[in-house]
């Protein structure tokens, strides 16, 4: 069953919560930072000078700078980008004369532009000059921080985003928010520190649930690659169990039912995939072929020949040689000897290989239909010896066990047909391989007893 449960096929990236999301996070917290600094400077100074000033002197923007710059963010969302840039640079031509606060103020909007830009190095670099001053709002500080971790996470920059995180950390007091909580998760994770992504993606869900809301799919992708990198199969199981019942996506139920299997709950691997099968998730090929071994594997060989056989009509899957010999061998076993015959002609029509050909004489044997028997025989040893050459030693194993066999239907169908001679001559050739040696000599008495009581009684009827 190892094929059957490698079904979790998701590689860790696509586990991965998408960092496109950061993208949302960094506009978010950039827009944040500059409405409220540049607000509260303009609309309250003294308060912010007062709460601020307790711990550090932050000087005051004066109304000339605080008017550029609202200018220039005015013409921004307007859609006025160079013209944005240009009242920017005006300011920045005049850098020497501007206090700490204003020059933090200025690189804050360049930041803000640069990524609504989408230069998201050139946003980098504005905001590093951001927390370069020194007298500067901790506010000022702390969302700074947390953009440049943001956006270094876009940048794939995962050591950088974890030195940011660390810095904004130490100098926020408050209690992490879930989002937050997740972002440290994510770098975590690009750190391969699984064991503290854990930690602070299992605090986010809590966070959530605590309000009695879902936590997002991506956190839960999050968590279930972060178990599976940590080798704890069953906990994987319990968050795709999660995202089966809160996103109920085709992919989390095969993931799903692949997951049982690893944890040995075979009947709920079953129970699961047979769902995802009603419910019209399981359309690939390697889906389907799955679901058909599982039924074989559970002992449902007529459910497993009915997946391949849909499967086949509705054109998923291709109806070569391997797929129908997948579906005769599924009749076969599930005693569907008629409908294994079908497909067994089908293949034999686009198979040269003879190994088709000589399971159809089986069939033919089973069923006593002894002419064909003896055709299907003929054609499958005249196809083996169009392929003498055969490098795989456990393909020339089998095939010479198919030609012995080839020769004892031979015998079989020949004697049920009263033909004698020719039984007798292919059991005597059936003689010649070791699997068929001794079954051919025991055939080979009786037949020629067979012969003697058939001519007994011929000659008493003349």
């Amino acid at each position: 069953m190892k094929n059957i449960n490698s079904l979790l096929v998701a590689s860790v990236l696509t586990l991965l919560v998408a960092i496109s999301s950061s993208n949302a996070f960094a506009a978010q917290a950039i827009k944040e930072t500059t409405a409220s600094n540049v607000d509260k400077s303009s609309a309250d100074k003294k308060v912010t000078k007062k709460s601020y000033r307790a711990s550090k002197k932050v000087p005051a923007m004066r109304n000339r700078v605080y008017s550029q710059l609202a200018r220039a963010q005015k013409l921004a969302d307007g859609g006025d980008k160079i013209e944005g840039f240009a009242v920017l640079d005006e300011v920045q031509d005049r850098l020497s004369s501007l206090n700490s606060y204003e020059r933090a103020m200025l690189f804050n909007f360049y930041g803000f532009m640069y990524y609504g830009n989408d230069d998201v190095a050139l946003a980098i670099d504005s905001f590093n000059k951001v927390i370069a001053e020194t007298a500067i709002p901790d506010t000022l500080i702390t969302s700074t921080l947390y953009s440049l971790a943001q956006l270094s996470m876009q940048q794939q920059n995962f050591k950088e985003a974890l030195d940011y995180l660390s810095q904004w950390r130490k100098l926020n007091s408050k209690d992490l928010s879930s989002n937050q909580e997740m972002l440290f998760a994510q770098v975590y994770f690009q750190d391969k520190d699984f064991v503290n992504s854990l930690k602070h993606i299992e605090i986010a869900i809590s966070l959530v649930e605590s309000k009695n809301k879902q936590p997002k799919e991506n956190w839960l992708t999050l968590q279930r690659a972060t178990y599976y990198e940590l080798k704890q199969p069953k906990q994987v199981t319990k968050v795709m169990e999660k995202l089966v019942r809160l996103y109920d996506k085709p992919q989390y139920w095969l993931q799903l039912s692949s997951m049982y299997g690893e944890i040995g709950q075979e009947d709920k691997q079953m129970a699961v995939m047979e769902a995802a099968y009603q419910a019209g998730y399981i359309t690939k090929n390697s889906d389907i072929l799955t679901l058909s071994q599982l039924y074989s594997f559970h002992g449902a060989p007529y459910k497993s020949a009915a997946v391949l056989d849909d499967a086949i009509n509705q054109g998923n899957i291709f109806a070569d040689e391997a797929n129908l010999g997948r579906l005769a061998r599924a009749y076969l076993t599930a005693k569907e000897d008629e409908k294994a015959i079908q497909v067994l002609r089908r293949v034999s029509e686009i198979s040269r290989s003879g190994e088709h050909d000589a399971l159809l004489a089986q069939t033919y044997l089973n069923t006593e239909q002894w002419q064909l028997a003896i055709h299907a025989s003929n054609l499958a040893l005249s196809r083996y010896a169009e392929h003498k050459q055969v490098k795989d030693d456990d393909a020339t194993v089998s095939k010479v066990k198919d030609i012995a066999n080839m020769y004892l239907i031979l015998g079989m169908a020949n004697f049920n047909l009263k033909k004698f001679e020719q039984s007798l001559t292919s059991f005597s050739k059936a003689t010649k391989f070791v699997s068929t040696k001794k079954t051919a000599l025991q055939w080979g008495k009786y037949v020629e007893r067979e012969q003697q009581q058939h001519k007994v009684q011929l000659a008493m009827l003349n």
